[in-house]
């Protein structure tokens, strides 16, 4: 850790509004005298070098080192409810085993519920080194001390380098508690990870609105834990055969008890889930009305798509905001998207581009769009849509007359 100190006792009436004037962020406040530094600092020392001279000091702390070789492993939270294991997981499993094979690193799962031994079998089919199970009657509903408690456990007796977690409801709960505990760092929604040889992960997620791809990495702390978006990695094919074993873990029951009483559980209705779909029709700025939207469901019925779009959609309640694409979205793979008037930037991308086939239509040539699909079209929708509706209908007519 780095901090600026203050040597008051160099402070006096003819230099104190000197060091004030040459903060660009007004981070240096008079208190009666007393300087102070509030949060607007953004360390860039400013006042150590232009600043009254023997006032302002940087300090720079020395951090201490983790020992890397102490801690093994990629680890896998089991995310599921009531022991059904959510496809998410999976997906780490086959990023995990990515990294693992650059270090030579086994890859652990951590499951954690009730009445779920059976089901952590299903995880040896994905080539899972080791699954750590915390089978308690205490777990069976998500409570966060009971669950926190049991993923602390793991940890702590199993040293994993990396922890990767869903960015599901529960998994956006629950990282952040265990990366506290142990004080390390966490990246949220990452979009990309890779592995250094020095079993440093390296966590890429789009950052200041999407305008750049920031690496992040914790050199100095371990665990390294980062969160990952349903339908962002792929899983691995399941295998025959099983592979790898089961532990059952023991923990002190006195560290499952929560304050939190649960008193009722009420199902949710299923819906309707974007990320799902094998094909969605996308609409963008280029949609002139709301009364338009009879056309792109039209094409969507006769594709058995579903319909998705971007903010501005949402923000005209023209889509439900759960069928919004992007970084403040969902993501989404499916076999075909096609996306109808839609420029393509940074944040609408990340949430797509991972699809199979990429199929777009914009008046502007130079969309951005065009840079990740696989085929476009440069043209008015309102021009091409009903076209394309007329050709599938006649394809269809052809189809059922043979």
């Amino acid at each position: 850790m780095s901090k600026l100190i203050c040597h008051q006792e160099n402070v006096n009436e003819s230099n104190i509004q000197e060091l004030m004037d040459v903060c660009p962020f007004d981070a240096i406040e008079n208190n009666n005298g007393i300087i102070e530094i509030n949060a607007g600092c953004k360390m860039c020392k400013i006042c150590v070098k232009k600043g009254p001279k023997g006032v302002m000091e940087f300090i720079e702390e020395k951090v201490v080192e983790v020992d890397k070789d102490l801690w093994k492993g990629i680890g896998v939270y089991v995310d599921h409810v009531e022991g059904e294991i959510h496809p998410v997981t999976m997906e780490l499993i086959g990023k995990a085993k990515e990294l693992a094979a650059v270090v030579n690193f086994p890859v652990y799962c951590v499951f954690i519920g009730h009445n779920i031994t059976e089901k952590a079998k299903e995880l040896l089919y994905y080539g899972v080194d080791e699954v750590f199970v915390y089978d308690y009657e205490e777990l069976n509903d998500f409570r966060i001390e009971p669950y926190t408690a049991a993923f602390e456990d793991f940890v702590n007796k199993i040293k994993p380098s990396s922890l990767l977690v869903g960015a599901t409801t529960i998994g956006r709960s629950l990282a952040p508690r265990v990366s506290a505990r142990f004080r390390t760092g966490l990246t949220a929604d990452c979009t990309v990870l890779e592995m250094k040889e020095n079993t440093d992960l390296v966590q890429i997620r789009p950052a200041f609105g999407g305008n750049i791809m920031a690496q992040i990495i914790c050199p100095n702390t371990r665990p390294q834990m980062s969160t990952v978006r349903y339908k962002v990695m792929n899983a691995p094919e399941k295998q025959c055969e099983p592979s790898g074993k089961i532990t059952i873990c023991e923990l002190d029951r006195t560290k499952l008890t929560s304050k939190i009483d649960v008193l009722k559980i009420t199902k949710k209705e299923v819906e309707e889930n974007i990320s799902d779909a094998e094909v969605i029709i996308a609409v963008g700025r280029a949609l002139k009305s709301e009364k338009d939207m009879a056309m792109i469901q039209e094409l969507a019925d006769l594709l058995d798509a579903q319909i998705a779009g971007t903010r501005p959609l949402v923000e005209s309640g023209w889509i439900n905001a759960k069928k919004q694409i992007g970084l403040s979205g969902r993501t989404v793979k499916p076999k075909l998207i096609i996306t109808l008037g839609i420029s393509g930037a940074v944040q609408f991308a990340a949430g797509m581009n991972s699809s199979e086939r990429i199929f777009a239509i914009n008046k502007d040539p130079n969309a951005s769009i065009f840079n990740v699909a696989h085929y476009g079209i440069v043209g008015d929708i309102y021009e091409i849509v009903p076209q394309l509706i007329e050709d599938i209908k006649n394809s269809n007519a052809q189809i059922c007359a043979r």
